[in-house]
């Protein structure tokens, strides 16, 4: 597969590739994400950690527009996501957790409708599903409906169509859920791919060591606030720690003492 069609610089192309600026998003009188400030640049593979209910998945499910922020604005190379939302569906791709497909579509004609909504030219597209098929080990059930698919393979399939979509920025959360290990090196050797052609990578995981291997930067959320955000080199020097495990957990621990100690006795 080739490398996607990235942006190129003009007037009304930032440098960042996603930016957000005092993003806060409440449901009711929680609050999800609370005034978020987070830069990421064009073509870096970004790690966005946190434990369960720290805000992860609302913020890419507003990044990704499927979700509307209460609060600050939110920018994909420049354009904003709610003003240009159309623009941003052009550059991006997501990948969730638990993929929807159409069940009476086989795998091919998935991926070729997901590419249609994108106006990609049936050459490119027959010839990147084909590597992407082959890569995820789905050519055998590419007419297969999609009904007939394992979790797994439904992941790969969504995987594979989102990429054949080329996205300047893509979102992945949680990508190697429900993937076998041969499966999940073939995923992680493409970010890796993508990432050094210019794409830009945003994702969401509960594995540390996956993120300390793949990821330029890590941002650590709790309670919809950044606690920290650097390289992993970086990070693990400025506390002491020896692995980004070590950092995680001390850092949501400090967060989970502080919130213990403030409140009313």
């Amino acid at each position: 597969m080739t490398g996607p069609q990235h942006i190129q610089d003009g007037p009304h192309v930032a440098s960042a590739a996603i930016e957000l600026a005092g993003v806060t998003r409440r449901f009711g009188s929680q609050v999800a994400v609370d005034a978020l400030d987070l830069t990421v640049a064009t073509g870096e593979l970004y790690g966005f950690l946190g434990p369960n209910g720290a805000g992860k998945t609302t913020t890419v499910r507003m990044l990704t527009g499927l979700l509307q922020p209460s609060a600050g604005t939110l920018r994909i190379a420049g354009h904003d996501i709610v003003s240009e939302a159309a623009t941003v569906r052009a550059l991006t791709g997501f990948v969730p957790d638990t993929p929807p497909l159409y069940e009476y579509l086989t795998g091919w004609q998935y991926a070729a409708f997901v590419a249609s909504l994108y106006d990609i030219e049936p050459e490119q597209r027959d010839a990147d599903i084909a590597d992407l098929f082959a890569r995820f080990e789905l050519s055998s059930a590419a007419d297969q409906l999609c009904k007939s698919y394992s979790f797994g393979m439904r992941k790969k399939l969504h995987i594979a169509a989102t990429l054949v979509t080329r996205p300047a920025v893509l979102f992945l959360d949680e990508p190697t859920t429900g993937l076998d290990p041969r499966s999940a090196r073939s995923l992680i050797d493409l970010v890796r791919e993508l990432a050094s052609s210019g794409t830009t990578v945003f994702l969401t995981t509960h594995l540390l060591h996956l993120a300390q291997e793949l990821c330029d930067r890590v941002g650590i959320l709790s309670k919809g606030r950044l606690l920290a955000e650097g390289s992993v080199d970086d990070l693990m020097t400025r506390r002491g720690d020896a692995s980004l495990e070590d950092v995680f957990l001390r850092l949501t621990e400090e967060e989970t003492d502080g919130d213990a100690a403030a409140a009313p006795g």
